[in-house]
Parts: structure tokens; sequence; C-alpha cells
């Protein structure tokens, strides 16, 4: 179904799912299962699910509590713990690790509930870490721009001025404020560092059909999107 959110359960020991499998399905959730014995990397890689739910039961194994840093190390994906109560004290270990969890026999009522504030928190976050402009598109999680879908290759200070310029959109900033701000307060070159830079800037990402950074005359510059 279009928009259907895709769950993986990561389950250890053989302890069955299926009726949690189940239930979460007639919520309109589309699940998958794996051991946490398996590839489950790469089922996660392969399948590309928005939330991964660890049923724990009882006292985890090592490879099922270094799971879920693996997991965030490949992807940032959220991750909600189903545990017993004699299993909470476990998640004290690096509980940054685990986004939410619920203690067993679960709610499903309540399952249901956690995991869409968890699939919208996670939503949220990453739609805060793109900046959109037009045609123009910046990821600053992975230090990515794109234009057209198209890759832009850019230095390290090109991306840092374009994404200071671009997280203040319609402000104007001088070549000195830009030079303590991008360069940092122990930069010593002359303001003609900024002029290069925005010159090269506009060279990668505009052309006859996009102008993003304006010339404010005797002032600086501002990046505009436009309309």
């Amino acid at each position: 179904m279009p928009g259907e959110k895709r769950l993986l359960i990561i389950a250890e020991g053989g302890q069955s799912i299926n009726g949690l499998r189940s239930e979460l399905m007639q919520k309109g959730f589309a699940c998958s299962t794996a051991g946490a014995e398996g590839e489950v990397l790469k089922q996660i890689a392969e399948q590309a699910p928005d939330l991964v739910l660890m049923a724990l039961n009882g006292h985890p194994s090592q490879a099922m509590r270094e799971l879920p840093q693996r997991i965030k190390e490949q992807r940032p994906l959220p991750i909600m713990a189903l545990v017993n109560k004699e299993t909470l004290p476990s998640l004290e270990a690096d509980p940054k690790m685990i986004d939410d969890f619920a203690v067993r026999p679960e709610d499903p009522d309540e399952l249901e509930l956690r995991i869409k504030r968890l699939l919208q928190k996670s939503a949220d976050s990453a739609s805060s870490e793109l900046i959109r402009c037009g045609d123009l598109l910046i990821d600053l999680a992975k230090c990515e721009v794109s234009l057209r879908g198209r890759p832009i290759e850019l230095t390290f200070k090109e991306y840092e001025l374009l994404r200071f310029l671009a997280a203040n959109q319609g402000r104007v900033f001088s070549r000195d404020t830009l030079l303590n701000r991008v360069w940092g307060y122990d930069y010593y070159g002359g303001d003609r560092t900024v002029d290069v830079h925005i010159r090269r800037l506009r060279s990668k990402i505009e052309d006859a059909g996009h102008t993003f950074i304006e010339t404010v005359r005797n002032i600086g510059y501002r990046f505009r999107c436009p309309a």
C-alpha cells in the first residue's frame, strides 16, 4: 500500500513473534522479521525499513546489545525495544541507541501510538536537516548539495559558505562577517577570499535559470530563493 510504513522486527533465541507481527500488520504496518544472529544489516540495506523493533527477552546477548549501535552506524533508523521488566537495566548501558521502549506484554494500541510518534519524530528530524531552495537541495546530515537531482561537487569552504548563507536566507552579510563566521576569527586572509569563493560557488550552482547568491553593492552578499 502507498505510504505504508515498513517495520523490521528483530527477535533473539527463537522466541515467537508471530502474534506481534500479526497485531502490527492489522494496524496497517508492513512487517518483516529477522533473527539477531542473522545478517540483519544486509536485510536492512535490502529492505530499507522505516523503523526497527527489537524484541528483547530476558537478558540479551552481547550481540543483541551491540546491534543498535551497528544499525545506527549504517543508517540513522529509529529503534524501539520491547522489553520485559527484568530487561530494563540492560538498556542503561547506552540509552541513546534505543529511541523508545515498551514493556511486555505490550498493549497493541499503545504500541501503535509509540511507533507512529517515533516515526513522526524521525521524519521531522530528517526534514530539519534539509535546506530546499527551488531546484537546489542542501543535505546537512550528509554535507551534500544537488541541483535538479544532480550532485554538485564543492570544496569544504564552498560548502560551509553556501550552508551559512542558505541557512540565513534574505540576510545581507558583509565580507568581514562571512570571514569571521565561515573561516573563523583567527583567519588572516583578506576579504578577497570571500569574493573568490562566491565566484566559484556561482559557477557551480548557478546558470541562466538559477540565481541564488546576490551581490549587495558596497556591503556584501545574500542568499535568495527564486520566486
